[in-house]
């Protein structure tokens, strides 16, 4: 039963047979020599993306939970190669901005919820350990580093937020007495993408403006790009500290069938949208080599400032 309230099973069938004929693309394409060893390490990072990308579109469309554990060793390996191309590549300002929680939302984000993905899929101690030496910024964020420590007891504790108008509310709910918790945490599901699009645009000095929404907000109105707007961080923290989460349960937000991979899912049934209802349906094949791109283009102008 599809999961996601806003596409239908016939947009994600499509895009993930395309996801799969990209990311063989670009293992193809890794294969030969290339031409511009500068661009390398985006580039696979850019397959790491797409690995991700295409648990959260299968999840979207239905798919058993535990399918979307296969990605996850290979998001990890090629993001690790990434990591070890760019040391080579990217001077040390370019790698601030591309790592650090605090100046890049983006990175903030695909951290919290590739930790939330590992809780939930409950992945092996040897992936855990690698994603957290990817994932880095150790002490840097009180929320993140207290979700990451319920697994790793000698995980540093930052002292405050990185993003405290869209996170706060969530680090409320796992301060709250119980009795508070599924209210609070119903709060932070209900504003999460909302406070996430308001976010005040930072400067600092000589690293310039730095970007203050997801690179994926409005993915839905591109079509091939959407994958689902699933607040992970809510899982992350009931995965991580028990909270209840019931009055979550079907919020077309809210990831609950990852903490039931067993069913029944979590979801209300979708009602089929005519097409006209639709984004405009695009046909995969005749983007073919300009889709990546052009979603990518977005996401690398983005990291290298």
């Amino acid at each position: 039963m599809i999961r996601d309230s806003l596409k239908d099973e016939e947009w994600f069938d499509k895009w993930i047979k395309f996801d799969s004929h990209e990311i063989n693309r670009f293992i193809k394409e890794l294969k030969l020599p290339t031409g511009n060893p500068k661009y390398r390490p985006q580039f696979i990072f850019e397959l790491a993306q797409a690995y991700w990308n295409t648990m959260l579109r299968r999840y979207s469309r239905g798919d058993a939970i535990h399918e979307l554990m296969q990605y996850f060793p290979l998001m990890l390996d090629a993001w690790e190669e990434s990591e070890r191309l760019g040391q080579d590549v990217w001077d040390e300002k370019t790698q601030y901005t591309r790592q650090a929680w605090a100046v890049n939302l983006d990175n903030y984000i695909f951290c919290f919820w590739l930790v939330g993905l590992a809780l939930a899929l409950e992945i092996p101690d040897d992936q855990w350990r690698r994603l957290l030496v990817l994932i880095d910024n150790e002490g840097e964020d009180e929320v993140l580093d207290r979700i990451i420590a319920s697994r790793d007891s000698s995980r540093k504790i930052g002292s405050k937020l990185c993003y405290p108008r869209a996170y706060k509310s969530l680090l409320d709910a796992l301060n709250a007495p119980k009795e508070e918790q599924a209210i609070k945490l119903k709060y932070f599901v209900d504003n999460w993408y909302k406070e996430l699009t308001k976010l005040p645009k930072k400067k600092m000095s000589e690293l310039g403006a730095l970007y203050a929404r997801p690179y994926w907000y409005g993915y839905h109105e591109i079509d091939g790009a959407y994958f689902g707007y699933w607040c992970i961080e809510a899982v992350a923290a009931v995965k991580a500290f028990g909270l209840d989460d019931s009055l979550c349960l079907g919020h077309p937000n809210y990831p609950g069938d990852l903490l039931r991979p067993n069913g029944p899912s979590t979801h209300p049934e979708q009602v089929k949208q005519p097409d006209s209802d639709l984004t405009a349906r695009e046909t995969p094949e005749k983007n073919t080599g300009h889709f990546w791109s052009r979603i990518f283009n977005k996401r690398k102008t983005r990291l290298n400032g």
